[in-house]
Order: C-alpha cells, then sequence, then structure tokens
C-alpha cells in the first residue's frame, strides 16, 4: 500500500505538466568549455526581465520553460567570461553554449551588472561546493593537493586529527557519509591512514558536500553526502599535466577518441618515498599509487555513454615478515538519454568494492575482509515548466559482506584456514524531489524517499536466549557476551530481517531582498550499514556490517535554519546556519570490545541514541587581489546508551556523554592573494577544540605494579589544536596559453612546528614505577615543493 501512495503521488505529479499553458516555450541545450568541450556543471542562465533563470545539471544540461517572447539571456559561472545576448523565443528551442576561461585584469576589478543570483533564492542549504582549482591552492602537508583536507576547513566539518582517516560532519561519525566519486560509493577516503585522499584533484571536475537540507535523491547514510564527479576529457585536443613532488607525482592525459563527440581521461598518482629507506638501512615499506578513467562519447543529439573507474592501493610492509594492502576498486557504465526537450534520463551500471588484505608471514597466515555491492540507478529530471522541476528515480543494491578469511601462507605454517560468515543483503529505494517556486520571494523543494533493505540468508546464524546477544553481570556490574543457544542455517534467498522507512525531505527559502534571504530546511535518512570501529578515527581493518536481527538500522531527523546574504555585487557573502538533528540506534561497545576476525558482533554492542547541534558562520569574499574565507562552527556532539531495564546501567551509566569527534570551537581562515601575474601567496589558519579522550582518574598498586583506573568515557580532552600554513605559487611564464606551461609551488605546513597531540598514552616508567603521560605527535613543520606542469 505505501508504494502505491508513492506512485500515486508521482502520477499525480506528472499531470502538472498538461495544464501548463500552451502560449509558453521550453529552451534546452548543453553548456560546455570552449577549449575542451567539456560540460560544466551548476552554470547560471539568467533571464534579468522575467527574475527568473536556471542552472546545469551534473551532465550540462539546462531546460527551461517561458513565456513566448524577446529576451535578454545572460550565462554565467565561475571562472569563466560571462556570455549575454538577445533570444527569440516562438517555439521550443535548443541552443548549446560555450564558455572561455576568464583572464581577470590585476589592476582592476569589473563589476558585473547586478543580475539576481539563484544561490541567494533557491531552497537548497547546508550545501558547500568547490572547485579543484580552489583545492590545489589550498596549502596541505607534503604539498599533494587534497579534497578531504580541503573540505574539513568549512564549517561544520572536522577530522579526528593529522594522521586521521575520513572526516566528521556535524558532529557525525565518518561512516555516516555517503562519499560519491561518478556515483559510485567510495568506502575508504584515505591513502596511507589519512596522509593522502584517494580523490586524484586533476581529475576531479565538481564537488558537492550536502551537510543538510540532503535531497531524496541521496540516501543510506546519515551525516552527509560528499558528491564528486570525475572530468570527461577534452575532445578536443590531446593535453597532459601533472606534478612532481618530494614524495609523490601524479600525471593526467586527456584527449579525443573522435574529436567533438568522443573523448578519454586517464590519470595516475604514486608515492615513492619508500624507495630512498634502504640508502638508511630500512627494508620498510609505506606508499600508495592509483588510477581514475573515464571515457565519454555523444552517440548522438539525445544520447550520450560513459564509462568511468578509479583503482587505488596503499602498501605498508615491515621487512618480509609483514605486509598490509588495502583500497578501493569503482566501475560505473551510465547512459544518458534525452527524452524530451523537458525530461533528462540516466541509467547507471555500478560495482564497488573495498579490499583489506594482511599477510602475516612471521605467524604463517595470510588474512582478506571486504565490502563489494553492485548497484542498479535510473534516475529522471523531468523540467515540468518554470516553476517546478522534478527528480525521481530507482536505485536498488546487492551487498557482500566478506568479515574476514583467514589462509596459511605457506605449506609449513601451522594456521587452519578458518573463514568467517559472509553477509548478504539488498538495499532498494525509490524518490521524488521537487523543485516549487511559488511566488518571487517563495521557492520550496520537497521529496519523499522509500528505502528497505532485506538481510539475506547466511551460512551460520547464532540464537540466543531471550534473543539477547548481550548480557548484564550483576555480580561484576559488566556487560558480557551470551553463550549461543544454538545455530541456524539459511538459504540465500531467505529474508533474515527487511526494514522499510519513509524518509521526507522538506526545504524552503524566503527571499528577504534581492541579496538576502531565510531558509529552513527537515530531512530524514536511514543508514542499514554500520562501521565496527571503537577508534576515534576508521582504519583498514575496520569492519562494515549491515543491520539485522540483533542491529536496527540508524535513523535520523534534522532541522536546520539559516540566513543568507551577498554583498556589493557578489564580492562578499555570508552564510549562517544552526542545525539540530537527532540519531536513533546508534551502535556502542561494551567494555573491552574486541571487534577483530569477531564472527558474532552483537555480542560486544548495546544500541542507543546520539544527538548534535551548533551553528555555522562562513564568510566569503570571493573577488580580487585577495580571496578566501573564514569559517566557524560552535557544536556539541553527544551519545548515550541507557540500560535496557531498570537493573542495568546502560553505558556511561546511561548519561550522555561526549563523542570521539566532538570540538566546541572550530576556527579556519583561508585566504589567496594575488600579488602579481607571477606570484600568488595563499594561507590557512585552524584552531580548535581538543578531541575528546579518555584518562586515568586514579591509580592503585597491586602486588607491586601501579595500574590506572580510567573514569567516565569521553570525560578529557586532549589540548587544543592550532596550525599556520603557506605556500607561494611561482608562475614563470603567467602569459603563456599553449605548449609547455609550468609553475612551483613552495608550501611550509605548520610554519611555527607546533607538536599538536594526536594522542596521549599512559604507561609506567621502569625506573621509576610511576605511571606517566606521553604525547603522540604526528607532524612538526613540513616543507614542501611541487613542479606542476601541463602541455
Amino acid at each position: 500500500m505505501n508504494i502505491r501512495i508513492f506512485w500515486l503521488v508521482l502520477i499525480f505529479t506528472f499531470s502538472i505538466n498538461y495544464i501548463w499553458s500552451q502560449n509558453n516555450v521550453t529552451l534546452n541545450g548543453v553548456i560546455s568549455d570552449i577549449e575542451s568541450s567539456e560540460t560544466l556543471i551548476g552554470v547560471n542562465i539568467l533571464f534579468p526581465e522575467l527574475k527568473t533563470g536556471a542552472t546545469t545539471n551534473e551532465y550540462g544540461f539546462y531546460s527551461i520553460t517561458l513565456p513566448e517572447g524577446t529576451y535578454k539571456i545572460v550565462i554565467s559561472y565561475l571562472g569563466y567570461s560571462e556570455v549575454s545576448e538577445t533570444i527569440t523565443l516562438s517555439e521550443n528551442l535548443t541552443k548549446n553554449f560555450a564558455l572561455a576561461e576568464s583572464v581577470e585584469s590585476l589592476n582592476e576589478i569589473v563589476i558585473k551588472e547586478d543580475v539576481e543570483k539563484l544561490n541567494i533564492r533557491k531552497p537548497q542549504m547546508s550545501l558547500n561546493a568547490m572547485s579543484a582549482s580552489t583545492i590545489k591552492e589550498i596549502p596541505v602537508v607534503f604539498g599533494e593537493a587534497d579534497v578531504i583536507k580541503s573540505i574539513t576547513l568549512l564549517p561544520g566539518v572536522t577530522t579526528a586529527g593529522e594522521g586521521a582517516s575520513g572526516f566528521n560532519v556535524r558532529g557525525g561519525a565518518a561512516d555516516q557519509n555517503l562519499i560519491l566519486l561518478d556515483e559510485a560509493t567510495i568506502y575508504n577516503s584515505s591513502h596511507l591512514f589519512g596522509f593522502f585522499s584517494v580523490f586524484n584533484p586533476d581529475a576531479i571536475k565538481d564537488l558537492k558536500l550536502y551537510k543538510g537540507g540532503i535531497p531524496a535523491r541521496y540516501g543510506g547514510r546519515v551525516s552527509s553526502v560528499l558528491d564528486i564527479y570525475q572530468k570527461e576529457g577534452n575532445k578536443n585536443k590531446f593535453h597532459m599535466n601533472g606534478g612532481i613532488g618530494l614524495i609523490s607525482s601524479r600525471l593526467l592525459a586527456e584527449g579525443p577518441i573522435n574529436k567533438g563527440r568522443g573523448s578519454f581521461l586517464l590519470g595516475g598518482r604514486a608515492t615513492y618515498a619508500h624507495l630512498f629507506l634502504p640508502l638508511f638501512d630500512l627494508d620498510n615499506k609505506a606508499y600508495f599509487y592509483d588510477l581514475n578513467t573515464k571515457i565519454s562519447y555523444k552517440l548522438n543529439d539525445n544520447n550520450n555513454i560513459y564509462l568511468s573507474g578509479y583503482f587505488g592501493r596503499d602498501v605498508l610492509s615491515f621487512s618480509d615478515s609483514f605486509e598490509n594492502t588495502y583500497g578501493n576498486t569503482v566501475l560505473n557504465f551510465r547512459w544518458n538519454h534525452l527524452f524530451s526537450d523537458k525530461i533528462f534520463s540516466n541509467l547507471s551500471l555500478i560495482y564497488s568494492d573495498y579490499y583489506y588484505g594482511l599477510d602475516l608471514n612471521f605467524i604463517g597466515f595470510n588474512w582478506d575482509s571486504g565490502i563489494r555491492n553492485f548497484n542498479v540507478k535510473y534516475d529522471f529530471k523531468h523540467y515540468v515548466n518554470n516553476n517546478i522541476t522534478l527528480q525521481y528515480g530507482l536505485n536498488s543494491i546487492y551487498h557482500k559482506f566478506n568479515p574476514g578469511e583467514i589462509k596459511p601462507s605457506s605449506e609449513e605454517s601451522g594456521i587452519n584456514p578458518d573463514k568467517l560468515i559472509d553477509k548478504y543483503a539488498f538495499e532498494n529505494a525509490l524518490y521524488l524531489d521537487v523543485e516549487q517556486k511559488l511566488s518571487d520571494r517563495i521557492q520550496l523543494s520537497y521529496g519523499l524517499r522509500y528505502s528497505s533493505f532485506l538481510r539475506l540468508g547466511q551460512d551460520e546464524l547464532n540464537t540466543y536466549a531471550n534473543n539477547e546477544p548481550v548480557v548484564f553481570n550483576q555480580e561484576l556490574q559488566i556487560y558480557e557476551k551470551a553463550e549461543p543457544i544454538g545455530v541456524e542455517n539459511y538459504k540465500r534467498s531467505k529474508v533474515l530481517k527487511s526494514f522499510g522507512n519513509f524518509e521526507p525531505r522538506l526545504a524552503i527559502a524566503y527571499q528577504l531582498q534581492s541579496n538576502s534571504s531565510l531558509k529552513a530546511s527537515y530531512n530524514r535518512l536511514s543508514q542499514y550499514l554500520h562501521l565496527l570501529s571503537n577508534t576515534s578515527s576508521p582504519t583498514p581493518l575496520d569492519i562494515w556490517t549491515p543491520s539485522g536481527n540483533y542491529v536496527d538500522p540508524q535513523i535520523l531527523d534534522q532541522v536546520a535554519l539559516g540566513y543568507f546574504r551577498n554583498f556589493k555585487n557578489d564580492i562578499f557573502s555570508l552564510e549562517l546556519e544552526t542545525f539540530y538533528k537527532t540519531i536513533k540506534n546508534r551502535i556502542d561497545y561494551i567494555d573491552g570490545a574486541d571487534l577483530i576476525a569477531n564472527d558474532a558482533i552483537e555480542q560486544v554492542i548495546l544500541t542507543g541514541e546520539a544527538r548534535a547541534y551548533g551553528l555555522e558562520i562562513l564568510f566569503r569574499k570571493n573577488t580580487g587581489r585577495f580571496k578566501g574565507w573564514i569559517a566557524y562552527t560552535l557544536s556539541k556532539s553527544e551519545q548515550r546508551t541507557p540500560g535496557r531495564t531498570a537493573n542495568e546501567p546502560g553505558i556511561n551509566n546511561g548519561q550522555w556523554y561526549k563523542t570521539a569527534y566532538d570540538k566546541t570551537h572550530d576556527v579556519s581562515i583561508t585566504s589567496s592573494y594575488d600579488f602579481s601575474d607571477k606570484w600568488r601567496f595563499n594561507a590557512n589558519f585552524i584552531l580548535q577544540t581538543g578531541q575528546p579522550v579518555t584518562y586515568p582518574n586514579a591509580q592503585y598498586e597491586y602486588n607491586g605494579i601501579s595500574i590506572p583506573n580510567y573514569g567516565l568515557r569521553n570525560e578529557f580532552r586532549l589540548p587544543t589544536y592550532n596550525r599556520l600554513d603557506i605556500s607561494a605559487t611561482y608562475t614563470p611564464k603567467p602569459n603563456k596559453t599553449s605548449g609547455w606551461q609550468g609553475e612551483w609551488v613552495f608550501g611550509i605546513y605548520n610554519v611555527y612546528n607546533r607538536y599538536n597531540a594526536a594522542s596521549i598514552t599512559f604507561s609506567e616508567n621502569r625506573d621509576t614505577g610511576v605511571n606517566e603521560a606521553t604525547r603522540l605527535s604526528i607532524f612538526g613543520i613540513v616543507p614542501s615543493v611541487t613542479y606542476n606542469f601541463k602541455f
């Protein structure tokens, strides 16, 4: 019945198209780069007289329905010269535009025509977009431009610290972020345990981070969506670009397959610092390599196909005794089809795999684990009329979870092979998104997603007394694993547990003036996958597990309210947002939980709830020689796991406690200064409240040994984190636009050499026998130099 209601709403919305006045015509087309024919995402198509407009979608397509007449059309896009012309609309028209990159004069600032900007009027909020050029200007450790490090300079986004994997959004855990590369899921976004991200900045075309107000087309995670699209490649000319750094290099090639119709892109990165270790008598290795590929081809005016992929691996080894290998593999085939001048569709067939391998030759075994899925998506965008735009579609994902398998590494090994039980699941969704203009001042975005999750049969499944895999020992006052009372086997076609959730989404924008607006949003999301990790930062060894008999899906409800304003013809902009969110069924771990190679993970977890709330401020200077932004976040993130009965204390006595990613204050200042045609300077400063930790609050002696006694969870904090980074970019021949073009990037990470604490551990001093605190710092000052080139 619920599915029927969903489709009835969809069919009813379609009918709006037929009552639209016949005195209107539709203008549509594709907007691309004039040099490469690369389609451009998010281009503004504006009609000043009508005070309306549209934007291009992820494939550069736009469509807008207007009354018949003659109008001025303005095409604007950041970093490109504005196009303005007069157009007569008397019938449906397809018109493509090609934009040229702008060459700005440093001696003057050109104030563009005061055209109403869509970012003020559109209801989408809690969204941050960042270009590849901005990412490359931000100073980072080792001089390697980094997507993840760049987005942590935005309000509401943090990491667990230096050398930590993943990122946290609005007090959420790293596993609550949906990370997409060309629509394919990336399960681990980091290389070398967080020192680099898996995204090659040379291959990136567009990046959007949704922190709230998440459209219904996205689902499966409850904290954020990081949506990244790769470049398509140059359809007109062959080009190469890359960079050579102190410890890593990259190279990207792109060019036409059939000039003007098809293109290819091939990019690779690798580190090579380990090659110098033998000079110091070290037989260790720590490196990564990755490969980005994409092929695009225009079959005709109504059909385009794309084949894109990513492959990455990290390798960490110590002599011949230990080797750790992990990484992502994704492959995506997409077909764009234009049914009419108003209906755009995209069909995607996606394969995604995350692999983790461990070879322990000194013990004599190999360990493999990972998660693999196959995804079918069919999405439509329907430009009904000038006031209503629909997006709708369906999504089905088949998951296979490999918790781990042990194999002997040689015939002489004494290790017996063992396999943890594989798990399987189907995740499905239907969605409808509507963008509607109610008046000149009010715009709405609303939608509904229905998601379902089917936990499928597996070879062995424990059963427990009273269906409780965790029991509470009243005598010792601790939680313990319950002993199974039986084991059941199920065929793969058997549905062990099913879940279904409606996920409504709503956002509204009220335009106060032409340059300011108020926005509000609400969204509900469901997450059926859980990352099993009891560390503050995810590690490659962490295992994903599906919801099922003993683990319920996480359910988020989030509300946000914001004020947005542009100043002085968009030279300055201000974004101010406040948010509050709650999460049901957030898992936590009993004291002493062992998550590694655990075939009955339900025995060490309990279910609780989480909440986070805060205030975010982002002030930008968008144009001129001096550009940048100031981001500030004031927030709180807490978790609680109460007892299941009145006789149980729960975790932390059932009280709220700070999550490991709670940061009360977070300040980031990012700046760029164009000193001359040849020199550009960049800097960023970060100041954060220290990460919550659990310290001993007392110690006692037993048989002459000092033993620490730990207090409540995350009761204390690491010292305040702060850092200043700077860089200078030198372009010897800035006016050269063809042939070999190069630039030097000189950087200093952590200028004043502050040793920020990544952790503080307590151990016994062998000389005095007293427990002492030891601070671990990852980086001090790190200089870097990189040579970037293109031809």
